[in-house]
């Protein structure tokens, strides 16, 4: 098949080549810019937009109007080929866009090639009146050209279109792919392994308001909690953490948890409070102790016994005889007063001035009810001489702490007992006696390991000037029972402390809580 050629003005425009020519002079040119002038030549006369000449060369490929005005200029180049004085061929239309001047003659090789007495001037640019005399060869040849090219723009439309299918088909595939990966997998977790330690136990109790006397079941759910986990620590092999006061949920290595809780069940046709105690073992989620026990006023004392018993029982750990003397001390309360020294032990831990003036109170009610409640009288000095320590007494009141305080010194057997050391510490303290104080504290703990002793030698540390150590001891006391509590007691027991600097670990710690 001929191939259409064209001469526009004095340039012989020969596409099948990328060339023009003028008087044996050849020039080759981009495929592009061929394509340009062709479709120029194709409009003679006709203003082309921007737009069109980008939807008919470059098949709207991601083109910029810089583009084709870059384009353009390089084709005038070409065709001006150095002569400053050759006409323009293309024009610049402001605002509306480009067009072509030069006279444009269509024809095909074998005419092209029989020489220039052949062609003619095109319709468009013969003079008015005379008749076009080109052979059909020639004439024809122009709308030839124009179908061979409309068949490779349709061919190139048909092309984009079936590569930008192929192109948003790969691209919602990805897309797709990548959902399910989020759906289907996990997202990356940090996980920290912990090595269960079977002889460890947390103690925790689950709150709520569901059954009646909320406040002072709570606080003997909180002292039960307080006595198993002094006790395990101090007559036992396990390692306890009172977590009655800490609601941070957390991975803990404790091998078993001890969840104290009230619950409303119904009983003989009515509804009823019951305290559930539930020990799991956490390497296998097996339970080793299931009790629930109907709480009054007059059972506090025998479910206290029974639960220590039972504890004993499962954990294969039986009572040494001083841990056994020590529980019968509480038999000498009267239920009432059971009940009013649990809230008073638990206002004893929350530890600021107003809570320790209510125990103060409530323990000089049980006092006087149960005067051979031992464990009452001493915690009744331990809170007047924390108030003292806290707030200067007057003489009245510092003469009746003197009295209590010679009137425990004369009980039988109270070189026994760890809160008489711990009295003993803090008015050592009050007074300045660091060495006193250190070695009651140290007496203390050997006959009771709990987390007030670790807070009171930790302030024995700081006033020594150890801080080092005064950390440790603030940190085992904070293990043992975690929470608000013994937090305010680190900071505000005895005297004030600045936990970032005695114990910058545990203030880390509690930073990222």
């Amino acid at each position: 098949m001929q191939q259409p050629v064209v001469r526009v003005g004095e340039w012989r425009v020969t596409p099948s080549i990328n060339q023009i020519s003028r008087q044996g002079r050849q020039l080759t040119l981009e495929p592009r810019l061929i394509d340009l002038l062709v479709y120029f030549a194709s409009h003679p006369d006709e203003v082309l937009s921007r737009d069109e000449i980008i939807d008919n060369i470059w098949m709207r490929n991601i083109v910029t109007s810089h583009v084709v005005t870059q384009s353009i200029s390089e084709l005038r180049k070409w065709l001006k080929d150095g002569d400053e004085q050759s006409p323009e061929y293309i024009t610049t239309v402001p605002k509306r866009g480009y067009k072509l001047t030069a006279p444009v003659v269509w024809m095909t090789e074998e005419s092209a090639d029989s020489g220039p007495s052949t062609l003619l001037a095109s319709p468009e640019t013969t003079p008015a009146g005379q008749v076009n005399t080109l052979p059909e060869t020639e004439t024809a040849s122009a709308p030839s050209f124009r179908q061979a090219r409309k068949k490779v723009d349709r061919r190139n439309r048909v092309a984009s279109f079936w590569t930008w299918l192929l192109f948003l088909l790969s691209l919602g595939a990805l897309i797709a792919l990548v959902i399910m990966s989020l759906i289907n997998s996990h997202p990356p977790v940090t996980k920290t392994r912990l090595l269960l330690n079977p002889r460890d136990i947390d103690v925790r109790f689950e709150r709520g308001i569901s059954c009646n006397k909320w406040s002072s079941q709570q606080s003997y759910a909180i002292g039960l909690g307080n006595l198993i986990t002094s006790s395990l620590n101090t007559y036992s092999t396990f390692m306890v953490h009172d977590k009655t006061n800490y609601n941070v949920t957390e991975p803990s290595s404790s091998g078993k948890t001890l969840t104290i809780k009230f619950v409303n069940q119904r009983h003989y046709r009515a509804q009823q409070c019951f305290m559930s105690v539930l020990l799991v073992d956490n390497a296998d989620s097996s339970v080793m102790l299931d009790k629930r026990y109907f709480i009054t006023d007059n059972t506090l004392l025998s479910v206290q016994e029974d639960l220590l018993h039972s504890l004993s029982a499962v954990l294969t750990q039986p009572w040494p005889p001083r841990m056994q003397a020590q529980l019968a001390q509480f038999r000498n309360s009267q239920s009432l007063s059971l009940a009013q020294y649990y809230q008073a032990d638990q206002l004893i831990m929350e530890g600021d001035v107003v809570s320790l003036n209510k125990a103060s109170e409530l323990l000089s009610v049980v006092a006087k009810d149960a005067p051979d409640f031992i464990n009452a009288l001493l915690e009744k000095v331990l809170v007047d001489v924390l108030r003292h320590s806290q707030q200067q007494f007057n003489e009245p009141q510092l003469t009746a702490l003197n009295n209590e305080l010679s009137k425990i010194a004369q009980l039988p057997g109270i070189e026994e007992s760890a809160t008489w050391y711990q009295i003993q510490t803090i008015n050592g303290l009050s007074k300045g006696d660091i060495d006193n104080s250190y070695r009651n504290i140290n007496k203390s703990i050997e006959l009771e390991m709990s987390w007030l002793n670790y807070v009171l030698l930790g302030k024995i540390y700081e006033m020594k000037g150890d801080n080092r150590l005064a950390a440790d001891a603030y940190i085992t006391a904070f293990n043992l029972r975690p929470g608000e509590n013994t937090l305010y007691w680190i900071e505000n027991g005895v005297f004030q402390t600045s936990i970032k600097k005695a114990a910058p670990y545990l203030k880390t710690f509690l930073a990222q809580e």
